[in-house]
């Protein structure tokens, strides 16, 4: 199984906590005004990844990771397949970001199977006229930080709480 990968950025703090290996998927189809990777709505733009070529840097760096792009919802099933393979081998925390929200993820069967293999997605499409660069690991006040296990348990959507450290490195 391959993934179309547009980008892996190693030791990154932008993506959620700590230093984190982020992996930016191509493909999207929410083509949201405003964003800062529009290259990446094309899966063609990206290169063939092999689960095991990511998890060769993933396993170099042991550093969380985030799923990102594009969308790495367009791509769900060798998505969830790596956020599987990640979890069983290094068993390391997965954030994800999507255009989609919450309450059209948990619609979707087959994205559940990516929703069960991580720890935080950051749901919903950027907003130009919601950006705000104060925000926490996100770009427009709509999108929320969700605590997807709790989330998936509760049967509703749980927010993440920032740990009081979270800008340490």
């Amino acid at each position: 199984m391959t993934l179309s990968v547009l980008d892996i950025i190693e030791g990154t703090s932008v993506d959620g906590p700590g230093l984190r290996t982020s992996i930016y998927m191509a493909g999207c189809t929410h083509h949201c005004v405003g964003c800062h990777n529009p290259q990446s709505w094309n899966i063609d733009n990206g290169t063939p990844y092999s689960i095991d070529a990511l998890m060769e840097v993933i396993s170099y760096n042991n550093f969380p990771v985030t799923l990102t792009g594009g969308d790495p919802f367009f791509q769900v099933d060798a998505a969830a397949e790596l956020a599987r393979t990640i979890k069983q081998e290094l068993n390391l925390d997965i954030w994800c970001y999507t255009g989609y929200t919450w309450e059209q993820l948990v619609q979707h069967d087959n994205f559940i199977q990516l929703l069960q293999q991580i720890d935080v997605v950051v749901d919903g499409p950027f907003v130009l006229s919601k950006r705000d660069i104060s925000l926490l690991f996100r770009g427009s006040s709509n999108q929320r930080i969700i605590d997807v296990p709790s989330s998936l348990e509760k049967k509703e959507c749980i927010l993440w709480q920032a740990p009081p450290n979270v800008y340490d490195i």
